[in-house]
């Protein structure tokens, strides 16, 4: 499924300019993905266009989000330790970040592994419209990868 999705985000600037499911899917079956893996990246994709919407709130700077039991057994300290980092460095505000975990649990990933991870923040970054600046961009990539740039 990641694989899928940050194909998705190299070939398609945002959402909206992916095509309709049924030619996405093709497209993505004559790129060389299989079938189940596309269906969890649409499903994902699905659910992610469902939590967020045209604009999120900034949210409190000043929030102090403690995490559940469940939530820290699936991320672990490095992946919470990333998410408490993109938030001080404001790349993520409070109620994005909500986002993130929330896609970090419906990945059907036990544990989420920090690359993963960095895979759902790009991914919701992008439902936004968002793109990182350069720095940020360069810890949510793997560089060990060739990529597109938008």
């Amino acid at each position: 499924m990641f694989e899928v999705l940050v194909y998705l985000y190299e070939n398609y600037y945002r959402p909206d300019a992916c095509p309709d499911s049924d030619a996405l899917t093709r497209k993505l079956t004559a790129a060389g993905f299989e079938g189940e893996e596309i269906d969890d990246a649409l499903s994902w994709l699905s659910g992610l266009a469902e939590t967020t919407g045209p604009s999120i709130p900034a949210g409190n700077r000043d929030a102090f989000r403690v995490y559940a039991d469940r939530e820290y057994d699936l991320l672990g300290p490095d992946s919470i330790g990333f998410l408490s980092f993109l938030e001080s460095a404001g790349v993520l505000s409070a109620p994005l970040r909500e986002i993130v975990i929330e896609r970090a649990l419906a990945s059907g990933e036990s544990p989420v592994t920090l690359d993963k991870l960095k895979i759902i923040v790009l991914m919701v970054l992008w439902s936004q419209g968002e793109e990182p600046d350069a720095l940020i961009l360069d810890e949510l990539i793997d560089d060990e990868r060739p990529r597109l740039m938008h």
